[in-house]
């Protein structure tokens, strides 16, 4: 099997010796997106509805929930070759390290088996000195999957978790089926930047990518970089969107952001749940607190980075002392959220709460520390999602197959 990059037809891809069937890319095939948008090159999956779209504050929510974090093509067929055009929007930090392209991982039979990335699209630079950021337009790429085995097989390409895909075209030279829903439970997890997947190597290299696979699920991924908020409209999208578990990674963004004080964090914790159990009153739900991050642990926000021309690192502005007056450490969320937890729970069975620095803490930093000392690497995800593949989906987990 060989994968490659090129470009779309008629730009440079020599497609004239494959009979190619052109199939149309819908919700059928399409898996861990709450919403396709039609654009004027294709569709764009989205990981929030267009209601909650519409109330967004700022536009780098815009572009981290637009960043597909798990999702997926997933389709049957014969085809021993496979290609995608896209249009991607890769992102630029001004002054920052050169950014990787985006890896697409081809899945067959639920079987890691090949990566491409794709060429040309549009660069999207953000100033963070400024808060500003510019678009500059690109042409389309295609991705393509070539010599995979003649018989029936399931295949996903899981689309790059940190740049935005539009999606224009799936051909194949061999017809295209959905897969039928083969009766696996859906986990739909919330979170921050590492649950989106920063700093992993490729789109299932991300941990809620490897729990869900340990796990046998099917994922819905609302990971987003710097916007777990309690937003209202995220805890609406999760109320609305089916699913059989749900799990919540809150506290390191409140913190790093500096949003909000002690006063407005609890009720905004109680009044996110209560919105989710309107629609899933009850579903198995666990309340994650953060995994171990020592410039935060005590020190209040907000984050600054630092890069030095090779290097980039975070380090935290505020002062500990200021924690007397309601500022938020993650040290006081993990205290907060467990009593919390703990008093819902005797009126909310299926209820959860799990220390986050259970799947990360002082003994993991020190074996596999955070490089820019606020994300892992791609083995501190296989850690985080191993561990929380263990302690949620097995034995006497809540998301264990006959629990809860």
């Amino acid at each position: 099997m060989k994968s490659q990059p090129d470009d779309v037809p008629g730009h440079g891809t020599d497609t004239s010796a494959t009979d190619w069937i052109t199939t149309p890319i819908e919700p059928r095939i399409l898996r861990g997106a709450l919403e396709l948008e039609r654009t004027a090159h294709g569709v764009l999956p989205h990981r929030l509805p267009a209601r909650a779209r519409k109330q967004f504050p700022d536009g780098y929510l815009a572009m981290v929930e637009a960043q597909p974090s798990g999702v997926r093509l997933v389709f049957r067929t014969r085809a021993t070759a496979v290609e995608l055009d896209v249009l991607p929007t890769k992102t630029v930090y001004q002054g920052g390290p050169a950014r990787p392209d985006g890896v697409y991982d081809l899945v067959v039979n639920g079987r890691p088996t090949g990566q491409a990335v794709a060429s040309g699209g549009n660069v999207h630079t953000i100033d963070m000195a400024n808060q500003s950021a510019v678009t500059r337009p690109g042409p389309p790429g295609t991705v393509r999957f070539a010599e995979l085995s003649a018989d029936d097989k399931d295949i996903e390409i899981w689309l790059p978790h940190t740049e935005i895909t539009e999606l224009i075209a799936l051909r194949t030279d061999a017809p295209v089926e959905a897969v039928p829903d083969g009766g696996r439970r859906v986990w739909l997890h919330h979170g921050s930047s590492i649950s989106h997947g920063s700093n992993a190597d490729s789109p299932t290299a991300t941990w809620p990518a490897l729990a869900a696979a340990l796990g046998g699920v099917e994922l819905i991924n609302l990971g987003f970089g710097g916007n777990a908020l309690l937003d209202p409209f995220t805890a609406r999208a999760i109320r609305d969107t089916p699913a059989d578990l749900i799990s919540l990674k809150i506290g390191i963004n409140l913190v790093n952001t500096d949003l909000m004080r002690l006063r407005a964090f609890s009720p905004a914790v109680h009044g996110f749940l209560d919105t989710i159990r309107e629609g899933h009153p009850s579903t198995p739900l666990l309340v994650v607190s953060p995994v171990l991050c020592p410039i935060q642990e005590d020190t209040p926000g907000p984050l600054a980075m630092d890069f030095d021309g090779q290097k980039l690192q975070f380090r935290a502005l505020g002062d500990p002392s200021d924690r007397a007056g309601g500022r938020l450490t993650l040290n006081v969320i993990r205290d907060e959220l467990s009593r919390i937890i703990a008093d819902r729970a005797a009126d909310d069975p299926n209820l959860h709460y799990l220390d986050g620095r259970s799947l990360y803490g002082e003994a993991d930093f020190a074996e596999l520390p955070l490089p820019d000392l606020l994300h892992p690497d791609s083995a501190g995800h296989r850690r985080i999602g191993e561990r929380f593949a263990e302690r949620a989906f097995g034995d006497g987990g809540p998301f264990e197959v006959s629990g809860g």
